[in-house]
Order: C-alpha cells, then sequence, then structure tokens
C-alpha cells in the first residue's frame, strides 16, 4: 500500500511498489549495504538541456567498471534521479524508461556485472514540493524499504517522512555530482560523496571501497 496524500518517487518500469526480483550479487551475500546514485554526472554525461532522448546517453570514463566493483563489495545499487522534464510537459514517462532501457544497456555491455538492481526517479517540477524530489529524502526512502523487503521475501508496505523506519545507513552511501545530492544524503541520513561531473563515479570508488 503507497501513500496517496505525497507526491512519491516513481520506479522506472513498475508501479513503486511491485515485487523486485534481485540478481545475486557476485561475490558475497547482502549485509544492507545500499549505493545510492545520481544518474546525471555520476553514471552519464550530464546536460544542462537534459538528457532528453536515448541517444544523448553517453558513458562516463570507467563507470560500468565502478558499478560492477560495487556490487562485488556487497553493495545494491539503487540509482535516485530528478526527472523534472515530466513535471514540465517536455516529455514523457515512457521516454525516460527508453532512456533508462539505454542506460542498463550500455553498462551490461562494458561489463556483465555492472547491473542496477532498482531505478528510481522524480517526476516533479521544483515548484511541486514533492517528498519524492531531492533534497528531500523520499526516493532513497523507497529505495531502501524496496530492496530490503525483496532481499527478505517480503511484502512491499511503503511509508514515508514521520512514518518512515529509520534503517541503520552506516555501511551504505550516496553519490551525486551536485549540491542537492548532498543535502538528500545528510536528510535520509547516509554518508555524502561527491563526485566530479565529468568523471562520475570512477573518480570516488577508490574512497567508497576504502581502497
Amino acid at each position: 500500500m503507497v501513500c496517496e496524500f505525497m507526491l512519491l518517487p516513481h520506479r522506472d518500469g513498475f508501479e513503486l511498489d511491485s515485487p523486485l526480483e534481485l540478481l545475486p550479487l557476485p561475490k558475497t551475500p547482502w549485509n544492507g549495504r545500499i549505493a545510492y546514485l545520481d544518474r546525471d554526472g555520476v553514471l552519464n554525461i550530464g546536460s544542462e538541456n537534459y538528457i532528453n532522448s536515448p541517444d544523448e546517453l553517453v558513458l562516463l570514463p570507467d563507470v560500468a567498471n565502478s558499478v560492477a566493483a560495487l556490487r562485488e563489495s556487497g553493495f545494491r545499487i539503487c540509482v535516485v534521479t530528478n526527472q523534472s522534464p515530466i513535471g514540465r510537459g517536455l516529455w514523457s514517462h515512457e521516454n525516460l524508461h527508453d532512456i533508462h532501457k539505454k542506460l542498463r544497456e550500455s553498462l551490461i555491455s562494458q561489463n556483465p556485472n555492472a547491473h542496477l538492481d532498482l531505478i528510481l526517479y522524480s517526476p516533479y517540477a521544483p515548484w511541486e514540493g514533492a517528498w519524492a524530489r531531492k533534497p528531500n529524502p523520499g526516493m532513497l526512502e523507497a529505495g531502501r524499504q524496496i530492496i530490503s523487503a525483496s532481499e527478505n521475501n517480503l511484502e512491499i508496505n511503503l511509508k514515508f517522512d514521520n512514518e518512515y523506519i529509520k534503517s541503520d545507513e552506516s555501511t551504505s552511501i550516496m553519490v551525486g555530482d551536485r549540491e542537492v545530492d548532498m543535502h538528500a544524503a545528510y536528510n535520509f541520513g547516509v554518508k555524502g560523496i561527491r563526485c566530479d561531473p565529468e568523471i562520475g563515479i570512477s573518480g570516488v570508488i577508490s574512497e567508497i571501497l576504502g581502497d
């Protein structure tokens, strides 16, 4: 059951509280760690004019190997991305799904272990005040609950804001290229790591993994 009174996250390709099929992690059982990743400037090259089509999506260097390294270290991968062009009426949920299909395929083509477990997005314009939109922590709250429930074969029963029951996020991380991502991490209670948008996650992967 999903709350109806808030502007909540959307989930790529599925209803928000649909069951999530998780692929096994490559090397180690899951111990609760989630890597919450912004998209543009972390996984792919960003643009001030948005990524408007699959053709415009280009991965940043060595991103696939970085995602695979996270999974090999026991992290589940949850993308959390603000996508206001939908709320602004510029394009549709279906167009965004096509962009994310290209993202998934591009990662896997470079490294078969570079699997994204979950993609969540906020389709709302900034002036709508959505709980889903970073710097609010709605997408991170949803990601934790969906992944944890699915790992334990439990029904997904989402809670948000004051009803959300906090989990231990001490071994999880949020990676983003902007201040809004760091504020979302702070508001959720997870360590935020800021990356250079021209380099992406590969520039901070050693810091994350402690190499």
